[in-house]
């Protein structure tokens, strides 16, 4: 939450000083490009701190769901832990419990969970 306080006040400061100062002028004098500096200004910000991290983050969400393989242990959006039992196409059986598989959507599987290999994963029952 800080972080982002912290890049819109770098932003507004940005534009404040640019605006103001520096493209007075130009605007004055009838340049186009000195009233549409702050706007690409603002357009670079969003790209450098918004788009393209979230890109990076659609990629290697990507990444993972293409390398998901068989005996994968895995959680769904809707917090369900499963261990894959085949990939076909976008959809992944996957088993809950004993006896109990499901098909799930790929696009729905948020984390692929790695365990160190000697300690085991057990699910806790809540009653």
């Amino acid at each position: 939450m800080s972080k982002m306080l912290s890049k819109l006040m770098f932003l507004s400061l940005a534009v404040t000083l640019l605006s103001s100062n520096a493209f007075a002028d130009a605007a004055s004098a009838g340049s186009a490009f000195g009233g549409l500096m702050p706007l690409i200004i603002i357009f670079v910000f969003f790209y450098f701190f918004l788009i393209r991290p979230q890109q990076k983050q659609r990629k290697e969400h990507q990444k993972m769901l293409d390398a998901l393989k068989k005996d994968d242990k895995i959680i769904t959006s809707g917090g369900l832990y499963a261990t894959v039992v085949s990939v076909k196409g976008d959809v992944v059986e996957a088993k809950i419990a004993e006896n109990v598989k499901v098909q799930i959507v790929k696009a729905t599987i948020t984390t692929v969970v790695t365990a160190p290999v000697n300690e085991v994963v057990t699910p806790e029952v809540i009653k």
